[in-house]
């Protein structure tokens, strides 16, 4: 087995230890640990989605810093669709646009060869102003995506109301996870995306389409990442707000950091902050801790923080990140 594989199995492992940590804590000690459970898958698949958007591009070699944009953009589209053509109509519309952006995002970095951190960050801040200038208050769902029974696993305690009694846009993110994970390590295409994102030069040599590789690769994650903010404003709370995606973009970037850029992974790694962020409400709405709501805000961006510091030393991002390629 390679050393990169070990470690990460290893962090995965790792992670994998603290959601268990958490889960037996939350048993023993008397707290709603379906509740938190539940909490947990709901805040990590909008953030899983946006993760596999990071790691689509990056694996190609395009540093995506548009993915608040791009999840914003899905958000407000999303929703504004559905209140008028119905639900089904606002997600695909919602992936349609983040489709758009990064599409927008691979002609900046590999056609037009901009700073891929400047183009993101000029993404994010042109979404902020769009639908913030475009929002209208007053609109409302008639109803948000409802919720799927898998029946007998639903049934199971603490895991079962949590995974399989979800709405659809969770599921289809788990099946994602596992497609791209198949996809990236087992299949040509994930061989070829991989030697973009590690040499493209080499790449390019065998006849590897470069710029067809991180084009398709940006349109796909952007699509991703469009969706997850679909879920956000369908699945997770039936309404859009200004700025709601409340920088769970740049969230999404640590969690590609800490998942070693591999899908099942970066899952892990969201549940994980979902997990302990439910744990700290709950224990908050209990009363077992007295903070003001602030505090309890402030935790994904501190646990950020704690990620970074633990894991960005540690791992080797595909090394033609943020490299632009030009042909010889």
């Amino acid at each position: 087995m390679s050393g990169g594989r070990r470690r990460t199995r290893r962090g995965v492992a790792t992670v994998a230890a603290v959601l268990a940590l958490v889960v037996v804590a939350s048993v023993v000690w008397g707290f709603r640990a379906t509740a938190v459970a539940g909490f947990g898958v709901r805040y990590a698949t909008p953030l899983t989605l946006a993760a596999l958007c990071g790691v689509l591009c990056e694996r190609t070699g395009v540093i995506d810093i548009g993915i608040e944009g791009q999840m914003l953009l899905g958000a407000f589209v999303g929703f504004f669709a559905a209140t008028t053509w119905g639900l089904t109509v606002g997600v695909v519309l919602a992936v349609a646009v983040g489709a758009v952006s990064g599409l927008f995002l691979a002609l900046c970095a590999v056609t037009l060869q901009v700073d891929q951190i400047i183009a993101g960050t000029a993404l994010n801040i042109a979404a902020l102003g769009a639908t913030s200038f475009l929002y209208r208050p007053g609109r409302s769902l008639s109803g948000v995506v409802p919720n799927l029974e898998i029946p007998v696993l639903s049934d199971l305690p603490l895991v079962g109301p949590a995974l399989f009694s979800s709405a659809p846009l969770t599921y289809a993110t788990v099946v994602l996870v596992v497609l791209l994970q198949v996809a990236l390590f087992r299949t040509r295409w994930g061989l070829r995306t991989r030697a973009v994102g590690e040499h493209p030069g080499a790449a390019d040599t065998v006849g590897v389409d470069v710029t067809r590789y991180r084009y398709g690769n940006g349109v796909l994650g952007g699509s991703l990442a469009g969706l997850g903010g679909a879920v956000l404003s369908l699945e997770a709370t039936g309404t859009f707000e200004r700025g709601m995606t409340a920088g769970r973009g740049f969230l999404a970037l640590a969690i590609v950091i800490m998942g070693r850029w591999r899908p099942v992974a970066v899952w892990v790694a969201a549940l994980s902050f979902g997990v302990l962020n439910g744990l700290v409400n709950q224990l908050n709405f209990d009363k077992v801790i007295d903070v003001p709501p602030q505090f309890v805000a402030m935790v994904p961006y501190v646990l950020t923080i704690v990620a970074l510091a633990l894991f960005a030393g540690r791992v080797r991002p595909p090394a033609a990140a943020g490299k632009p390629y030009v042909p010889e």
